[in-house]
């Protein structure tokens, strides 16, 4: 690293902090009853602590509270969570800072470094960090007095940004809750009620879906194990392929017309509504000749009566939904025959009125989805602002620097002094057993 402020230093992470490498306790050892010691995985890592769910009544290598774990095998590799009391298994190590080495700063100093270390991970099947690795990585070093300002200053910072992603993340359910509110006063007649009234119209009508749409249920498609059914020109729509909802184009699988013989052609506009399983009431509307397999009912509307887009904003609308739900079979596999789906009771304004509530509709939902697209930008902002944050923090731009700080050089040389110490003081303890056992 370079232009790091005058009393800061560029030092190997091997410099300041050992390293508690993987070992795993033997299987039998463990349990999830809370018999032991707390063993954490790759697995149990969380946001920022791990979450304990199984413990060993045989630890082989402990992490502490004061140190920073770290994911060194598998597709988790360089994932790094605030330590625990605890004992950790293959895929994890635990990184001890030395006295003068913050837990946090270092916590923090890490989240830039994932995907280097990831880029870095070695073997063929799963990526491997090395203790060697971890070493080697380059740690600005800031006096011990500023790691204090700039854990400060991160923890501030993030916090407002976390409270600003919290409120990003309710718009997507806001977006919802606004969007069946709205299909639900147009189904109603209330959200046109005005219009009506200054026209001097009629109130929707309740009919049922027979009367303005003919219903056609999908079949059973063509064997895949023939080639010569699939890769034509016919789209063939399945219920996940109603995700796109209004703009239903594109399917996963096209039918030729040999494919496609035993099954009905349905025209462009075409309300697709699935009628069985989990998806029941799924909807979306066809831009695209096709036909369809047996778990949905095609709509095609009768043009004398009903726009094809209200009829696929109607059958969208949570009054409408309920109505599929409440009609369908109670079993395990809910079910709606094409007797009973045929009967299902739509509110029908005047042609005049459903092309204003089209529109209507229309106008809000495109509205609504770029308040939705901008919210989403934001998010993405917000998350580059924490790296950007943390770039600052580590080229020593995000607080200022104070002189009367003892440099860092002065604290690595004391880090130094205290490793010596804890080395001389182990083989002290050593030299008496060894006595002993001659």
């Amino acid at each position: 690293m370079t232009d790091l402020p005058a009393r800061w230093l560029d030092v190997d992470l091997g410099n300041v902090a050992t390293f508690v490498m993987r070992q795993a306790p033997p299987g039998q050892d463990c349990n999830k009853n809370g018999e032991g010691a707390p063993f954490v995985k790759a697995g149990e890592f969380g946001l920022t602590h791990p979450v304990i769910r199984e413990w060993t009544t045989r630890p082989l290598k402990i992490a502490r509270s004061t140190d920073v774990l770290i994911c060194v095998v598998g597709a988790t590799c360089g994932k790094i969570n605030l330590g625990a009391d605890c004992a950790i298994g293959r895929s994890v190590a635990a990184i001890r800072p030395n006295h003068g080495l913050r837990q946090d700063y270092l916590f923090q100093f890490l989240q830039t470094q994932i995907s280097s270390l990831r880029a870095g991970s070695t073997g063929s099947a799963q990526g491997v960090i090395s203790q060697d690795a971890l070493s080697k990585v380059r740690l600005p070093l800031a006096p011990r007095a500023e790691q204090d300002r700039i854990v400060a200053k991160i923890d501030s910072l993030v916090a407002k940004s976390k409270r600003a992603r919290v409120h990003l993340d309710h718009v997507s359910k806001l977006v919802k809750r606004y969007k069946q509110a709205f299909l639900d006063a147009a189904f109603r007649g209330d959200l046109t009620a005005e219009w009506r009234a200054a026209r001097g119209g009629l109130n929707p009508e309740m009919v049922e879906i027979r009367e303005i749409a003919e219903v056609v249920t999908g079949a059973t498609p063509p064997s895949a194990s023939k080639a010569e059914y699939f890769g034509g020109t016919i789209a063939f729509f399945k219920p996940t392929d109603l995700d796109a909802g209004y703009h239903v184009t594109s399917p996963r699988e096209t039918l030729t017309e040999m494919g496609a013989h035993r099954l009905r052609l349905v025209p462009s506009g075409s309300t697709l509504v699935t009628c069985i399983g989990a998806t029941i009431g799924k909807t979306g509307f066809a831009r695209v000749e096709c036909c369809t397999n047996q778990q949905i009912n095609a709509l095609i509307p009768d043009p004398n009566r009903v726009l094809p887009e209200w009829l696929y904003w109607g059958t969208v609308s949570p009054t409408f939904q309920n109505n599929i739900i409440q009609n369908a079979s109670a079993t395990t596999l809910p079910i709606i025959n094409k007797g009973r789906f045929q009967r299902l009771s739509f509110s029908l304004p005047t042609l005049e009125e459903q092309v204003e509530l089209v529109r209507l509709i229309e106008a809000a939902f495109a509205w609504i989805d770029r308040l939705t697209s901008e919210a989403t930008s934001a998010r993405k902002l917000i998350d580059h602002l924490d790296q950007a944050i943390l770039s600052k923090a580590f080229r020593g731009e995000l607080v200022p620097q104070d002189r009367d700080d003892e440099p860092a050089s002065v604290l690595l040389e004391r880090i130094k002094a205290e490793q010596i110490g804890v080395t001389a003081a182990r083989r002290g303890r050593g030299r008496p057993r060894l006595a002993t056992a001659i």
